[in-house]
């Protein structure tokens, strides 16, 4: 059985991780080989690529052939420089990030849950944190696309078009392998503040996001005043030390005395080890263990990214609506991303600020909120390509300068058609 089975149990179950998605498909094949994958697609028909099933929405969601591609040989080959690996597009990486490890080598970021996978992590621009950290489609070096017709196709950094073809939203084929950028491993020390004021971080927002290598703030906005915590990642040795007479006295946040969750309340058995106590930068970045189910398990997810200029007023306009979010919500946190140049990232052309919703999982009453805070939030706001809004897709289109030119990707990789489904129909794809 391959390791995303092992977490997620048999690869037959028909929902995805957060249960609230049946998936359509007639069947789910798992092949063994890029050869047996081109032979699956050369069946014809409807057919999208499925990952480790953590999005929220219906973006791999398909009537007609679901591929996983969970049980291809694995690859993982650093390069001669040292600086680049490649490695299966199916591969999650919590299962990636030993292995960089023990070559002495390590990513740049990781995403706050370290079970997701590669390929689709990458095409739906999931990030992680940090000022000067890009998401982790930025990272990217290199990837092989097998098209819908079963024509290998590969991209590298400064081809034309790679821009377009990294954040893809499944669009262009099975993403069988990607190179990654690496460097010399290093640790990181997380420690976790409480009860920061609101109104001393807004006051001095960039500040406080540049106060460690990774830096989120979490609210379950019960109260408006303050929010709950804010956690701070510090690569080694380079850290800046965190002194209580520091940035974090002036907004009020005392440092914890125990192991936190981001959840106030909930047992923070499945968080990776903070109180500055210093590890390898792959059990300090991610907020959870591998071997942990992830954040609160039952659950929806929204988040929407807005350019820093524009940051204060998203959060304010979050504030404002505190009295309505907080019986939906189990967890806000704010996060950061630098800019890049993929043509459908959330950060394309802008430092980004990330505002995630962690939701409660009753999706009729999230689905009935979306409206009113998409339309507080700034014009700005992308939404998150792998979770839950309920934009106008003319509205999403408009947010992304190269819009036109991903369609044109999107055609010329797949021109019957077959990985158009319904979420991709209403981007107007």
């Amino acid at each position: 059985m391959s390791a995303l089975a092992d977490y997620y149990g048999p690869m037959t179950i028909e929902r995805n991780w957060a249960g609230n998605l049946t998936y359509r498909a007639s069947a789910v094949e798992h092949p063994g080989s890029i050869d047996e994958l081109r032979h699956l697609l050369a069946r014809g028909g409807a057919v999208r690529i499925l990952g480790s099933r953590h999005c929220f929405n219906d973006i791999a969601d398909t009537d007609g052939l679901l591929i996983a591609l969970d049980r291809l040989p694995v690859v993982f080959e650093v390069n001669d420089a040292r600086d680049a690996v490649r490695v299966s597009g199916g591969l999650r990486y919590g299962d990636l990030a030993p292995l960089l490890d023990a070559e002495g080598l390590a990513l740049a970021n990781l995403a706050s849950l370290p079970h997701i996978s590669i390929a689709g992590a990458v095409a739906t621009g999931t990030h992680g944190s940090g000022d000067a950290i890009g998401s982790l489609a930025s990272a990217v070096r290199a990837l092989t696309i097998i098209t819908p017709a079963g024509e290998t196709r590969t991209l590298a950094r400064g081809d034309d078009d790679f821009d377009g073809a990294v954040v893809s939203l499944g669009a262009l084929g099975a993403v069988v392998d990607v190179t990654l950028d690496v460097e010399p491993t290093y640790e990181v020390a997380q420690h976790v503040f409480e009860h920061p004021s609101w109104d001393a971080i807004l006051a001095d927002f960039d500040e406080v996001t540049s106060i460690g290598t990774s830096v989120s703030i979490f609210s379950r906005w019960e109260h408006t005043d303050f929010a709950d915590q804010i956690w701070v990642k510090q690569r080694q040795p380079e850290a800046r030390e965190l002194a209580r007479d520091d940035l974090f006295a002036r907004v009020g946040a005392e440092p914890a005395t125990a192991k936190r969750h981001p959840i106030i309340g909930v047992d923070p058995v499945a968080c990776t080890e903070q109180l500055g106590e210093s590890g390898p930068w792959f059990e300090r970045l991610a907020h959870f263990k591998l071997e942990f189910t992830p954040s609160a398990g039952a659950e929806i997810q929204s988040e929407y990214l807005v350019p820093r200029a524009d940051a204060v007023a998203a959060i304010q306009a979050v504030r404002t609506l505190a009295g309505q979010i907080a019986p939906l919500l189990l967890v806000n946190e704010i996060r950061t991303v630098a800019p890049d140049y993929l043509w459908l990232s959330s950060s394309q052309g802008t430092d980004a600020v990330g505002i995630h919703f962690t939701w409660k999982p009753d999706e009729a009453a999230v689905r009935a909120f979306l409206p009113t805070l998409e339309a507080a939030l700034p014009e700005t706001a992308r939404p998150h390509w792998g979770k839950v809004f309920t934009l106008d897709a003319a509205e999403v289109r408009s947010r992304y300068s190269r819009w036109d030119d991903f369609a044109a990707l999107a055609r010329r990789f797949d021109p019957e058609r077959r990985l158009v489904n319904p979420y991709l129909e209403r981007l107007g794809l």
